[in-house]
């Protein structure tokens, strides 16, 4: 079983998340249990006792975004579990990459493109792929071109 946090500061959107990737999205996963997270705070302290094994995040909640949230977990949380962004706009995709999301699904969401994503971050997971981890201003500075 795997768990999927579901964060955004709107019922209706973690509704609609939830229900576009179902219990079973696929059979290699087994049943994936979901947790519905409203505040920031408790999304870190979810991920941080590793209560994840993937997060789904709205960039567009409230007071905290998706986007701000998945660089804090990426910089803050050893073995940080996959992010995955939920975009307003195709044009925000690359906006997303300053958040070090693994993944990006436009609003609304197209069942089948999310749940593909998921799937594709689930099995990676499971199968001990390694962690991305973020590159550092000092990494660059070390780098003569």
């Amino acid at each position: 079983m795997s768990t999927v946090l579901v964060y955004a500061d709107r019922a209706d959107v973690r509704a609609r998340v939830k229900a576009a990737i179902g219990t079973l999205p696929d059979p290699r996963l087994g049943e994936i249990e979901f947790v519905d997270v409203a505040d920031g705070r408790d999304l870190l302290a979810a991920v941080d006792h590793g209560e994840a094994d993937l997060c789904v995040l709205d960039a567009e909640a409230t007071p905290e975004g998706g986007m701000g949230l998945s660089r804090q977990l990426k910089n803050e949380i050893t073995g940080c579990p996959p992010t995955l962004l939920l975009v307003a706009r195709a044009d925000d995709r690359w906006l997303a990459t300053w958040s070090l999301a693994d993944a990006v699904v436009t609003h609304p969401v197209d069942p089948d493109e999310l749940t593909a994503a998921v799937v594709e971050l689930l099995l990676a997971r499971a199968a001990g792929a390694p962690v991305r981890r973020p590159v550092t201003y000092a990494s660059h500075a070390a780098i003569t071109p």
